[in-house]
């Protein structure tokens, strides 16, 4: 990773806005072996051992490494392409690998740099990203994985001179070929010995910083998220601060994200409740000569190895055509649904309503203006007021409930757009959640805590089975809630739809 100053320190203390499950590929993504990435390190330990201790650009050491990648990507069925390019006076090298099949005007790429500083072998920064990387792209080999995107890996070169290997590869594209990379994921140190979990911000949703990346930026965040929340690990946003290779990408409007782990800023005492370690470095050995095998934490590298496959089978595999409509909501006109239907509501404002919603912000957005489709969402109170939190969620829990709905025999799955939004002085007893009502029996299928954290309101998409449910007649039941004193919640749902699968 270069370096260079850090900026949005605040970004990494705020929580980014969490993801709904991002949709599961048609194939599940394998595990990827912890020791086969670690082989991979030693191979590049190896590799700047026998040329003067790093693998730099312009050194014989980075060409070993460039070679090492290739020749296992070869032998897997890649198509690979060396490309070369001139800085500083020495010939520098980008190795880009297409995995074979998939709709090349939609493709998506998955990149790590390869080479290190001149101080050091640069195992963390970056060979841990250009492993996991390595040992994904084989996965996909190995698995005879064949998604409907096209697929493509790159290995860049002298990122640590300015990002001048990614820079020359995008610059070498024509206006057809960038618009043909729909999505670009960077994975830069993935394995800091002191790590924390960051995100690329995707969607500005912490609301500071360097601002959202391309559109399409919040889905790879989404996805990514969905797999850590899925192992139980919490996640912070960091912003798109040039530090990386995602940076041609999304100059060139190309939606990106991936994962860091932290580099020379210390962690902080928030963070290590969050996430273990100590208040120091992330990594200590950044950017010199200790910067080696052993300055790898083997459970953030397995992790995010896991993760870094997540995404890329999520992303790849493509969207399954929806099955036939047993039930449509978007809001714009009155359907049924009923505010407080049991009678047991306890809070005093923000109910929810069927209306066309007003932007309140305080901070960061707390309810958004735009619905996802039409003019109209169910919102927990739609009118902006005299203030951000006039007419938002107070003194316990607002419930709406739907109409009922008879499912198919087969199976049928649940999609739509929410979001949460609360201020630092929400509590983890506020909530989101989305209930099945099916008898007497009401069983929680989604749910969202609130946090001590600002979360910007920011539209998400959930999808949740129903096949439990075949056959019978059900109620959607939605629920927010603001459980705690002088907290800040708003929610809103749109486009409720169910299919059979």
């Amino acid at each position: 990773m270069r370096a260079l100053p850090l900026i949005g320190a605040t970004a990494l203390l705020l929580t980014v806005a969490a993801a709904a499950p991002a949709q599961a590929a048609a194939v599940a993504a394998p595990d990827i072996p912890l020791a086969n990435v670690k082989n991979h390190l030693s191979q590049l330990q190896s590799i700047a051992t026998a040329n003067g201790g790093n693998r730099a650009h312009g050194r014989p050491g980075f060409l070993a490494s460039v070679t090492y990648v290739k020749g296992l990507l070869d032998a897997a069925g890649f198509q690979t392409q060396q490309q070369s390019f001139t800085y500083g006076g020495a010939t520098g090298y980008n190795l880009i690998a297409d995995w074979p099949g998939g709709d090349t005007s939609d493709t998506l790429m998955v990149g790590a740099h390869l080479d290190s500083v001149t101080a050091g072998p640069g195992i963390n920064d970056n060979g841990s990203g250009s492993a996991a990387n390595l040992e994904v792209a084989l996965a996909v080999a190995r698995s005879g994985f064949q998604p409907d995107r096209h697929l493509r890996f790159g290995w860049w070169g002298a990122e640590e001179q300015g990002l001048r290997g990614s820079t020359a590869y995008v610059n070498s594209l024509s206006a057809a070929q960038k618009a043909a990379i729909t999505g670009y994921l960077n994975f830069d140190m993935v394995g800091s010995p002191n790590p924390g979990y960051f995100l690329y911000d995707g969607d500005n949703s912490d609301g500071t910083g360097s601002g959202p990346g391309p559109a399409g930026s919040a889905e790879i965040e989404d996805t990514l998220e969905a797999y850590f929340t899925s192992i139980g690990v919490p996640t912070r946003g960091t912003d798109f601060d040039g530090r990386s290779d995602y940076g041609p990408f999304i100059a060139a409007g190309i939606p990106a994200g991936g994962i860091f782990t932290g580099a020379e800023g210390r962690k902080t005492a928030a963070q290590v409740q969050l996430w273990g370690g100590t208040q120091a470095a992330f990594d200590a050995c950044y950017h010199r000569a200790c910067d080696t095998v052993t300055n790898i934490d083997d459970t953030a590298l397995d992790r995010n190895s896991d993760a870094i496959a997540y995404a890329v089978w999520t992303l790849a595999a493509g969207t399954p055509d929806p099955g036939p409509s047993v039930y449509a909501d978007d809001f714009e006109t009155a359907t049924g649904w009923t505010t407080d239907p049991a009678g047991t509501d306890t809070a005093t404002a923000g109910a929810w309503e069927r209306g066309d919603p007003a932007a309140t912000s305080s901070g960061v957005a707390t309810q958004l203006g735009s619905t996802v489709s039409g003019s109209n969402d169910l919102v927990t109170g739609a009118a902006a007021g005299a203030s951000a939190g006039a007419n938002d969620v107070d003194g316990g829990t607002t419930t709406v409930r739907s109409p009922a709905i008879t499912l198919p025999s087969g199976g049928s799955s649940l999609s739509f757009s929410w979001y949460l939004a609360h201020l630092n002085n929400a509590t983890s007893g506020d909530y989101f959640r989305v209930q099945v009502i099916s008898g007497s029996t009401a069983t929680t299928v989604f749910s969202q805590a609130g946090s001590a954290a600002n979360r910007a309101a920011a539209w998400q998409k959930a999808t949740v089975s129903l096949s439990a449910y075949a056959g019978q007649t059900i109620r959607l039941q939605v629920e927010a809630a603001d459980t705690g004193t002088a907290s800040l919640v708003e929610a809103a749902v749109d486009d409720v739809v169910i299919t059979q699968s």
